[in-house]
């Protein structure tokens, strides 16, 4: 292991620059069939890449300029406790929920729970295999909510892959008993409209509310029709979750024409991903608000009625965001960070040629006041680290790090490692900490790295989707007061008030 106290400068010559800023262009100006943000099924093909390209990256490791493949770097303030390969389920990894002692780890293949009472050492209680990506995961109470977006044969866990063309297909949401930590069960299912990329939780004491979002609808497919410009939100019972079911499907970009009024992206934004729906959602329940990443869009919206939410303000970034990805609140909710997940996940876009702007957070404070609150850009963030040619990397899921008058989070970003970061001046966001690995090859684009990174109860955990799950612990004078924040539930994208 090799410790870093400062951060290196990582440079490309001209010609590598231009060959990775052809791929990209390559990977944005796809069509709907095949542009997917996220990995699908299965990990994306890897690709060679050119001789110039892998020599170059060569070059970086032996001057220093980039970890070696596989070696492990970090700021001085950042401990790597634990790393627990991948077992029985081989697939992607892919999300992370919380509660009390335990951590459980999505997977395309299903999900895997881990006894986390010693963080230095998780344990594995159960592993459960369920295909079908992303399987978003969320926990409530006695319930595990996983999302599957990929068509199957049906809603059971021996499903098999069947085109979306054939109306017996199957997506949606699976509901699982965890009342029982090493014998999770199967207890509902709801379709939904184009699958479930990824789902939010409004859990109150007698239902659990989540909303659904998905997206890319075709003429061709009989469950995801366009226009598909709105969420579906499910309600379950949670003394009865076999009786789940969609009780609305909010209208989020309504419009006269055949796509809605969302972004309509190129030709007349080019490089813009056209809004077909949403991909994530996070809500504020004690504010009664969420933020909306909807592939060309941003929204605000309230849920002070979570079966009717309510749009405040959208917004747009036609020079810069390619796809909204993610949102996250600050604890005061006067700022939102949004993700722009630049060529899918898939491409190196942490490199000189896309430069600091794109595949970044994209940082809005929240001015006024009630339904008249608006969302004024400020910054962009994105590490300051160069990554290989050969490294997926670009900005995904991240969460607050919770130090009262600080905004502080903690964010994956692929094979550009876990990046703290600091947003307390929303204009001059700064990097505190990092940890990181070299790249998965030097020869090859193989999909890797951190898919999400969160902070829970004294320690960052990171699913990384080829490596498996990490425990990290940061020891800095700014974040040290986020140890004496306990929860007894996480789920990301459901925020809490850490402070009441």
């Amino acid at each position: 292991m090799t410790l870093l106290n400062n951060h290196r400068t990582r440079r490309r010559r001209l010609g590598v620059a231009a060959t990775a800023a052809g791929l990209l262009a390559a990977l944005l100006t796809a069509g709907p069939a095949v542009a997917t943000p996220d990995p699908g099924d299965s990990p994306a093909a890897s690709q060679k890449v050119s001789k110039s390209e892998a020599a170059e990256a060569r070059a970086a490791i032996a001057n220093g300029e980039i970890p070696g493949q596989d070696e492990i770097v970090h700021s001085d303030n950042i401990e790597h406790l634990a790393n627990i390969p991948k077992d029985t389920l081989a697939g992607t990894n892919s999300d992370l929920a919380f509660q009390g002692k335990y951590a459980f780890a999505g997977n395309y293949d299903g999900f895997r729970i881990f006894d986390i009472s010693n963080p230095k050492s998780p344990k594995t209680v159960s592993q459960v295999l369920c295909p079908g990506s992303q399987n978003d995961i969320t926990v409530s109470g006695d319930l595990l909510f996983l999302s599957t977006d990929s068509s199957r044969s049906d809603n059971s866990c021996n499903s098999t892959t069947q085109p979306a063309t054939e109306k017996s297909s199957w997506e949606g949401m699976k509901v699982f008993d965890i009342s029982d930590k090493k014998n999770p069960k199967y207890v509902a299912a709801v379709e939904t409209a184009c699958g479930s990329h990824t789902h939010t939780l409004v859990p109150e004491r007698k239902n659990v509310y989540v909303y659904v979002s998905s997206y890319s609808p075709s003429a061709s497919f009989p469950d995801c029709q366009p226009p598909h410009d709105g969420i579906s939100v499910i309600k379950v019972p949670r003394k009865a979750p076999q009786k789940a079911k969609i009780v609305n499907f909010p209208v989020l970009f309504p419009g006269s024409g055949p796509d809605g009024g969302g972004n309509p992206g190129g030709p007349t934004n080019p490089g813009v991903s056209k809004t077909t729906g949403c991909h994530d959602i996070t809500v504020l329940p004690s504010k009664d608000l969420a933020a909306g990443a909807c592939m060309g869009d941003g929204i605000l919206f309230s849920i002070k009625d979570p079966e009717n939410p309510k749009i405040i303000d959208q917004v747009q970034d036609n020079v810069n965001f390619a796809f909204w990805h993610s949102a996250s609140f600050n604890q005061k909710a006067n700022k939102v960070v949004f993700t722009d997940e630049l060529g899918g996940g898939g491409a190196a876009t942490c490199n000189e040629a896309t430069g600091p702007n794109r595949g970044a957070d994209g940082i809005y404070d929240i001015v006024g006041k009630g339904d008249k609150r608006k969302l004024v850009f400020k910054s962009y963030f994105k590490i300051p680290r160069h990554q290989a040619d050969t490294e997926n990397c670009v900005a995904h899921n991240g969460s607050l790090i919770p130090v009262k008058g600080k905004d502080i989070m903690v964010q994956a970003w692929y094979q550009g490692g876990v990046s703290v970061w600091e947003f307390t001046n929303s204009s001059k966001p700064k990097e505190i900490a990092y940890f990181e690995r070299g790249p998965l090859s030097t020869t090859t684009m193989v999909t890797g790295g951190s898919w999400s990174a969160y902070y829970y109860n004294g320690y960052i955990y990171s699913n990384d989707i080829a490596k498996g799950f990490d425990v990290l612990k940061i020891n800095d004078r700014r974040t040290d007061p986020a140890k004496w924040q306990r929860l007894r539930e996480l789920n990301v994208q459901t925020q809490p008030d850490y402070f009441d």
